[in-house]
């Protein structure tokens, strides 16, 4: 069983522009659609059974363009994401995104992530476009 997804995504632009808007939080409604609302390390998430506050820690890193989040749930369980922004040229950018299994029982895992890992695509593609449109 597949306990991982790895994606990534070509954008047209630079690798500054691509990290600034990743790494800040408030920007996660705007192209993950989980995400309702952000604000304080705090993240209003839409889950299959409705909306749940949640923690939400970003560690970032500009001198290795990574960005991670680690989102805590009521019930204590902890999901993670890690992402990497590469230069390539002055213009466009490389964004890979490692998506890891959700806290859901092992028996739910792998249709959990087939599911996450399509839903990932269509946001990827929806960051790319964004960040052209800048």
């Amino acid at each position: 069983m597949k306990t991982f997804d790895v994606q990534g995504i070509e954008i047209e632009a630079g690798f500054q522009d691509v990290f600034d808007y990743i790494a800040e939080a408030k920007n996660l409604p705007t192209w993950a659609h989980a995400f309702e609302s952000v604000s304080n390390g705090r993240a209003i998430l839409q889950t299959p059974n409705g909306s749940v506050e949640i923690g939400l820690a970003v560690q970032a890193s500009g001198e290795h363009g990574t960005v991670d989040w680690e989102l805590t749930f009521p019930d204590g369980s902890v999901a993670r994401a890690c992402s990497r922004v590469v230069a390539l040229g002055n213009d466009r950018s490389i964004y890979t995104f490692v998506l890891l299994p959700p806290p859901v029982p092992l028996e739910q895992l792998e249709g959990a992530l087939e599911q996450q890992s399509q839903i990932l695509r269509e946001e990827l593609a929806r960051l790319a476009q964004i960040l052209k449109e800048e």
